[in-house]
């Protein structure tokens, strides 16, 4: 049995060998670390399926690091050389910023889908500094740059494997050396995806056009996408193509909010009883806590999830009232969520380059403060590998009982962004943050309606997806009010270590 230094459980060690077979048919023999050209040119899909806690993305982790040790070339969506044919190549993919962010705090070097989809193209010029950095060249002369800025670059590479940002410790942006984004033409060998519930049809289709190889790693029980009738990408694979792990790791001490998600599971859970547990284990543990109230400090960067948009909206109204903010601005700090591009054919490359910058649908930024020009904002994206951005933009703040948004400001065509205070539980799937507020009022609607969602009753899936989101501590809002903020909106946390939990404060209605 082919299994790494690590122990795994035996339903990891199963999965383990049997991608290690898949590999071996693209080529890649683990045991013998020996590459290989493959052995045939049909696309071999394989899952890996579990609920949270269950090991994916440490038995993930474990098969990137037996692909490096076998000499496979790790591709980041930031550079690539041109001296790659006699190499064997690995990407690790996520759907969204955030959940491509989470990998890369695991040691993971997680890129985005559409980072993989399009690939920038380098001046020539600095195009040299790349392949010395990456070992295919000499180390060279660059008019303008210094050799003490060369070792700079030299040293950050050494610790982080970026080349972006290797350049820009040299002195240079990125809109020095790279001069526009093209769709990828060569197909890579091997793709790994994250939070693969996620993908649609279309991106599956993508996906498998460019890697011979892919494996899937999702959870059945999130939230298919919009429009795919509960079915996820996976779904649809052959039983021996889908992995499933079924045991559930705990950290040091019981994880009281994974023991919350998997009660879920139980048939006779209802919303009620499960509503009580949420309550004893708040009792019993400092990670759950059974909220009176939404903490408003903490919607600015952790948004309160929600079910319905009616709910998102009042929250978001209430977010703004609270802090003052003025109808025909936003203050610096206030969070958005990027719904999309509205740009004319002709801005292609435009286009390219703002996706690429991690401004892709869902991508969650947070407002810095007016642009240079006109309609442009200064906007840090979250989990983006480089986050400072500025575009132009249209923000749209959506009113209550209002069928259109209100626009307080907007350029002529740009990225278009929703405010973010609060999102559904839909958008909410692959993110994670240390702090999770959930509103229960719309689970218990949706309990009330009785829908079900892929034989599974509909509320039981958002509670999953919400409660999942949790990294160290959830917050179980049970009333519709609305705490005071204890301090303005703030910028200079986004490249500072999280802030400690805020404590509750005096309660206001959101009406």
């Amino acid at each position: 049995m082919t299994i790494p230094a690590l122990q795994f459980s035996d339903d990891q060690a199963t999965a383990y060998d049997a991608v290690a077979e898949m590999l071996r048919g693209a080529g890649i023999d683990l045991d013998d670390q020996l590459l290989t050209p493959p052995r045939g040119s049909d696309t071999s899909v394989m899952a890996v399926t579990g609920k949270a806690g269950s090991g994916k993305t440490l038995l993930l982790s474990q098969l990137y690091g037996a692909l490096k040790e076998a000499g496979v070339e790790v591709v980041s969506g930031d550079y690539e050389s041109r001296k790659r044919k006699d190499k064997r190549s690995l990407a690790i993919l996520a759907p969204t910023n955030k959940a491509a962010s989470v990998l890369r705090l695991r040691g993971v070097p997680a890129t985005t889908i559409h980072r993989i989809l399009y690939t920038p193209v380098y001046d020539p010029e600095y195009e040299r500094i790349a392949e010395w950095l990456t070992g295919n060249g000499e180390r060279p002369e660059i008019e303008g740059l210094t050799e003490t800025a060369l070792d700079r670059a030299a040293a950050f590479y050494a610790t982080n494997s970026s080349i972006p940002g290797a350049l820009a410790a040299a002195g240079l942006r990125g809109s020095d050396f790279i001069t526009g984004w093209k769709r990828r033409e060569e197909p890579l060998d091997i793709g790994f995806v994250d939070e693969a519930s996620m993908l649609d049809d279309r991106q599956f289709e993508d996906l498998k056009e460019i890697f011979p190889t892919l494996l899937l790693f999702g959870d059945p029980a999130q939230l298919a996408p919009v429009n795919q009738s509960g079915a996820m990408v996976f779904d649809r694979l052959p039983a021996p193509r889908v992995l499933t792990l079924n045991r559930v790791f705990r950290q040091e001490a019981d994880n009281p909010i994974l023991d919350l998600a998997h009660a879920l599971g139980d048939p006779d859970m209802g919303f009620e009883a499960f509503e009580r547990m949420v309550e004893e284990a708040a009792t019993r543990d400092e990670r759950v806590v059974w909220g009176q109230r939404v903490e408003v400090d903490l919607m600015a960067r952790s948004p309160v999830l929600v079910w319905r948009n009616a709910t998102r909206i009042r929250l978001i109204n209430a977010f703004r009232s609270v802090y003052g903010a003025p109808e025909t601005a936003l203050l610096e700090g206030e969070p958005l969520i990027c719904d999309g591009l509205e740009l004319p054919l002709k801005h292609r490359k435009k286009r390219l380059d703002l996706e690429a910058r991690g401004l892709i649908k869902g991508a969650q930024v947070v407002y810095l403060g007016p642009g240079k020009r006109p309609g442009f904002s200064r906007l840090h994206v979250i989990g983006a590998e480089d986050p400072q951005v500025s575009a132009a933009s249209i923000v749209k703040i959506e009113k209550p009982d209002e069928e259109e948004p209100f626009i307080p400001f907007a350029a002529h065509m740009g990225a278009v962004f929703l405010h973010g205070a609060a999102v559904t539980i839909h958008k909410a799937q692959g993110s994670q943050w240390d702090t999770v507020q959930v509103f229960a009022p719309d689970l218990w609607a949706a309990a009330r309606m009785g829908r079900v969602e892929a034989g599974q009753p509909l509320w039981k899936r958002l509670a999953y997806v919400a409660i999942t989101r949790a990294q160290d501590r959830l917050i179980w809002v049970v009333r519709n009010r609305l705490s005071k903020p204890t301090q303005a909106l703030q910028v200079d946390d986004l490249k500072a270590v999280p802030a400690a939990p805020l404590s509750l404060t005096q309660p206001e209605d959101l009406q």
